[in-house]
């Protein structure tokens, strides 16, 4: 329940017109989430999918309920409609237009219900996750140099209706966050194919004084994979000091390429397994039936998955410019991303570039959006996939060429703001 009213108060906070309205939201806020304990001490609780798929419907409509017609409206959209293809990104909201609605528009009452939907869908793990990119977001909101006045705003959809007998998505995102999950009941799954997280800064301070990392356990787990690797295999992985652009970016199309760096086949059992955790960072944003039937499912094409990496070897955010891995199979696709700008989010003592500013991207190249939509080209600026045949992700085909997903001003362009 702490991460709940934690992120409430973010989402509430971000566009307040002083530290006193910030306060009041929060404390709504708190008073909501304190009388739906039992609901989401339920989901959280989840360990199964056809669980998670029972809580995450319960919530929404219970979010549902606390809308009027007009909203509800808003925030339905039908299953195969081809918006969710196009309406997240790692572009605020004032570049990319979001699907549904935007939580700095509701209630005190209807953000508590939306954050249970979230709360519902994902892992304690996961939650903490998503909830410390957006304090991130909102962190650079209340501290950075960026004029992006949508920082700290976010967005929920639906696509299709929440049940538990039939598929539907929920889309939720905003600036460096984009998480689609469908959850179709019929076939007892949950997919979050495709699903951007980034982060900006790495490395922050909250209103309480904690030190919070979302990343944390991406690093940890790409690093303890990187050093399984003998030498011979770190030379096959390896492409340069340099850190790699993306080549896919989020909500735009992908060639997803493939054949760079070492195979699965290449690997031991052991650090075929480091790879399935390093994977699991986004693939297992639910609950562990969910997250164990999505691995099962990537190892058995392992054999034919490459990965590559370069830029840094060492875990230390104090030396270089940060890392570049893609992870590209039959069944998988990863970029993880570090960005060499900051984009006017320029904060003293942080670092909010290279190691402090990743973009990353979770795809199923058989299987996004569970079959019910084809990816469109994104809205946003600069949109669009990587330059063909950029392979590893190579800067002729990166987040800073045309048609990479980036302006050249670094990820957001003009005005200056965090990217």
């Amino acid at each position: 329940m702490a991460s709940l009213v934690l992120a409430g108060g973010l989402l509430l906070g971000g566009c307040a017109s002083d530290a006193t309205d910030a306060a009041t939201t929060t404390a709504a806020a708190q008073q909501v989430s304190t009388s739906q304990t039992a609901t989401t001490a339920t989901s959280t609780d989840a360990s199964t999918t056809a669980e998670t798929i029972s809580a995450t419907t319960e919530a929404a409509e219970a979010f549902l309920a606390t809308l009027s017609d007009e909203q509800r409206e808003q925030v339905t959209y039908a299953f195969d409609d081809e918006t969710k293809t196009t309406s997240w990104s790692n572009f605020p909201v004032t570049f990319v237009d979001r699907a549904g609605l935007n939580l700095a528009d509701l209630t005190d009452e209807q953000k508590a219900a939306a954050l249970n939907v979230l709360e519902a869908l994902l892992s304690d793990e996961g939650y903490e996750t998503v909830t410390g990119i957006m304090g991130g977001d909102e962190y650079l909101h209340e501290n950075s140099s960026s004029t992006e006045e949508s920082l700290g705003q976010y967005y929920i959809a639906f696509f299709g209706d929440p049940s538990d007998s039939s598929a539907w998505e929920v889309q939720f995102g905003g600036h460096h966050l984009g998480v689609n999950a469908t959850l179709d009941g019929t076939e007892d799954s949950v997919t979050f194919a495709p699903t951007h997280l980034g982060i900006q800064p790495a490395v922050y301070t909250d209103a309480d004084g904690n030190e919070v990392q979302p990343f944390d356990g991406i690093y940890t787990d790409a690093f303890a994979f990187y050093d399984s690797l003998t030498d011979e295999q770190k030379a096959t992985l390896y492409q340069g000091t340099s850190v790699a652009n993306m080549v896919c970016a989020p909500g735009s199309t992908c060639d997803y390429p493939t054949g760079t760096g070492i195979s699965g086949a290449d690997l031991t059992d052991d650090q075929k397994q480091l790879l399935l955790e390093v994977i699991a960072n986004w693939a297992g944003l639910a609950d562990e039936e969910t997250t164990s039937d999505a691995l099962t499912e990537i190892e058995a094409t392992l054999d034919t998955t490459y990965v590559n990496w370069s830029g840094a070897t060492t875990y230390d955010m104090s030396q270089g410019d940060g890392i570049y891995f893609q992870i590209s199979g039959p069944d998988v696709y990863i970029e993880f991303a570090a960005q060499q700008g900051s984009a006017g989010a320029d904060v003293s003592g942080v670092t909010t570039s290279g190691w402090g500013h990743v973009h990353t991207i979770y795809r199923d190249p058989t299987n996004d959006y569970a079959g019910s939509a084809t990816q469109q080209a994104g809205s946003g600026p600069g949109s669009g996939a990587g330059a063909p045949g950029s392979g590893a992700g190579a800067p002729s085909g990166g987040m800073g060429a045309p048609g990479g997903g980036q302006p050249p001003a670094g990820e957001m362009g003009a005005p200056p703001a965090a990217g």
